[in-house]
């Protein structure tokens, strides 16, 4: 299975904008620049689509790692938070942190966290990245 992204920048880094487009047309030139990565301005950014992805594929492989123990998850909410540093090789993803939140009926919480860093080390996401993926994972009663 391959899936597709494309970007498309124009002008200087500073001054510059680009857009973003997936194959799948979930994401439509979505907009992106100097100012939408490294400061507050409006559109998306690579680091934050990393999150994105991240959030998602801990979520779906939290789900698959729990109905292979026999639970089904009422809901899973998960947020990655990616931390772009300037390190002396240059501007470096050195983290994703994931929390998460979810309902899972009958689960004690042991076996919920065990299950949950499983799933942390076994996403595709989080394999990919080389950095460190941390997680604090909180179960509802």
């Amino acid at each position: 299975m391959k899936r597709k992204a494309s970007a498309v920048w124009q002008n200087g880094l500073k001054d510059g904008k680009g857009s973003i487009s997936t194959e799948s047309g979930g994401l439509k030139e979505a907009q992106y620049s100097f100012s939408t990565r490294f400061e507050n301005g409006g559109g998306t950014n690579p680091e934050e689509l990393i999150a994105a992805a991240h959030a998602g594929c801990f979520s779906m492989a939290f789900a698959a790692e729990l109905g292979k123990a026999g639970f089904t998850p009422a809901a899973i909410h998960t947020t990655a938070t990616i931390t772009l540093d300037k390190t002396n090789a240059g501007f470096t993803v050195t983290e994703s942190h994931l929390d998460m939140t979810a309902k899972i009926p009958g689960i004690d919480q042991v076996k919920f966290i065990a299950i949950a860093n499983g799933a942390k080390a076994g996403c595709p996401i989080s394999r990919l990245l080389n950095a460190k993926v941390t997680l604090d994972a909180k179960l509802e009663a």
